[in-house]
């Protein structure tokens, strides 16, 4: 037997959501379960009003950062609105559909008091032909049911008297998304449906058509097998929205997620690999991933979590790895490291990529993400460093003991061996003369070198800044508080 024939369908009118590429990697991971299993992207660019081009460039981007390789694609459901219109043509011929000039005001009236939703039938049996006015109906059955088999929820079943006559096309022709989705899927031979719990209401629609087009083609293509994968919901249990919620697959990409932790934490939304591991590869994604076992309850997409995650993704990376990984994040212009427009506190001169490697594993420990790495070095690369107002009006200019502080370690840190040891042991002996713990009396020495209370370790950062521009920026950090 061949195997699943799977596809990635978004509409380009906006960036990547979460949940989309969410969708995408269950897509990915059935197609490549299978040697010869196939992963296509499909873009639905149908609606002229919303789509746009550079929406499309974001989905391949994003899919190409997320490492979902294609097996066909990415096409696109313009290019085959001929065959759409084919599937019309020959559903009229079949007597599938009719005619309807109804508006929404019109079935309103008919209906009265009665609120039930949905079309009412009353063109069924009106003979109509086509019109400026007149959109094509599917007629749909009266009586029996339809039963989705879907691998997350376990069968569906569906009244065909609750499913209302729906439109397939407005009255200017144009083929509207159920019958064009249907369409394609015939054409690209999809197998397995997987995607959001909102589009299971549409399922039995489509396995109507697809059922009235094999009849009217002469065909017996299989209706496609079905997952439908719940939602994802924030930390109110809220369905994910893009107006509160950050939804963009980019902007995690953007403020420095690795690919890898970003699919690990999308691939545990709603399932869990054996021994349920918390760091879990591609490949044993690839292993144990079943639909079968995917959640149907809402899932929370915790970016505390995913952030955490990361964090431990980096702090696993070799040293050259996470020095690669940081290229975009502090040389943007080099050529050799991955150029990009972001932009650095620091200017390409005062840049030194061999200092950045012997910093690199300093910061490695301390970081959730790379877009964080910036803020932890810039103080290597600047002449000044960028001062933290409030830290230094708090150690330094408001604290006479900070003060004495760096008046002794400008003293004792002019002749002790430059190391990171050394220069430990030098602050715990000057802070006791003053009375100060360790913690407290770095601080004013961190303040005046890093412009901040927070950072790498602070010796080894000492031992690496150079003796020379330790001493300059505490005897200006002095001036600065007098």
């Amino acid at each position: 037997m061949s195997g699943p024939r799977v596809r990635f369908a978004p509409s380009p009118t906006g960036l990547l959501h979460v949940g989309s590429a969410w969708t995408a990697l269950f897509n990915w991971l059935v197609a490549r379960q299978h040697a010869d299993g196939v992963f296509i992207l499909r873009i639905e660019d149908t609606d002229a009003s919303r789509d746009r081009e550079e929406w499309v460039d974001g989905i391949v981007d994003a899919m190409a950062w997320l490492g979902f390789d294609l097996d066909e694609g990415p096409f696109r459901q313009s290019d085959n609105v001929l065959a759409h219109e084919r599937s019309l043509e020959q559903l009229i011929g079949g007597g599938f559909l009719y005619y309807c000039d109804c508006t929404a005001e019109d079935v309103a009236l008919r209906k009265g008091d009665d609120k039930t939703p949905g079309y009412d039938g009353y063109c069924r049996d009106r003979d109509l032909t086509r019109g400026p006015a007149t959109a094509l109906r599917f007629r749909t059955p009266d009586e029996g049911v339809t039963i989705v088999h879907d691998a997350v929820r376990g069968d569906v079943e569906f009244s065909n008297a609750t499913i209302n006559d729906f439109v397939v096309a407005r009255s200017s022709g144009v083929v509207l998304y159920a019958l064009a989705n249907v369409t394609d899927d015939r054409h690209d031979r999809i197998t397995y449906v997987i995607r959001g719990e909102e589009h299971l209401s549409n399922a039995p629609r489509q396995m109507m058509l697809w059922k009235a087009l094999n009849e009217v083609s002469g065909t017996s293509l299989p209706i496609p097998g079905y997952a439908h994968l719940p939602l994802l919901v924030n930390e109110q249990r809220k369905k994910l929205s893009k107006r509160r919620d950050p939804v963009a697959t980019e902007l995690y990409r953007d403020q420095g997620f690795l690919a890898d932790a970003f699919v690990n934490y999308l691939a545990l939304l709603g399932w869990s690999p054996k021994g349920d591991l918390e760091m879990v590869s591609r490949s044993t994604m690839i292993e144990q991933f079943r639909l079968e076992d995917v959640s149907h309850s809402p899932a929370f997409f915790d970016v505390k979590k995913m952030t955490h995650l990361n964090g431990e993704y980096i702090r696993a990376l070799s040293a050259s790895e996470f020095v690669e990984a940081c290229a975009p994040w502090v040389c943007p212009w080099s050529s050799a490291w991955r150029p990009t427009d972001r932009d650095v506190p620091w200017s390409e001169e005062q840049f030194d990529v061999e200092l950045f490697r012997r910093v690199a594993p300093l910061v490695q420990e301390r970081v959730a993400t790379l877009g964080e790495v910036a803020s932890m070095v810039d103080f290597f690369f600047l002449d000044t460093p960028v001062m933290d107002e409030a830290a230094f009006a708090k150690v330094i200019a408001g604290d006479e003991f900070g003060r004495s502080m760096l008046v002794g370690a400008i003293e004792v840190f002019g002749g002790v061996a430059w190391d990171a040891a050394s220069l430990h042991a030098a602050t715990v002996e000057i802070g006791e003369s003053v009375g100060l713990t360790l913690r407290k009396a770095q601080a004013p020495i961190r303040c005046a070198v890093t412009g901040t209370l927070i950072g790498p370790p602070l010796f080894e950062s000492l031992q690496l800044l150079g003796r020379e521009r330790v001493l300059g920026r505490m005897r200006d950090a002095l001036t600065r508080a007098s």
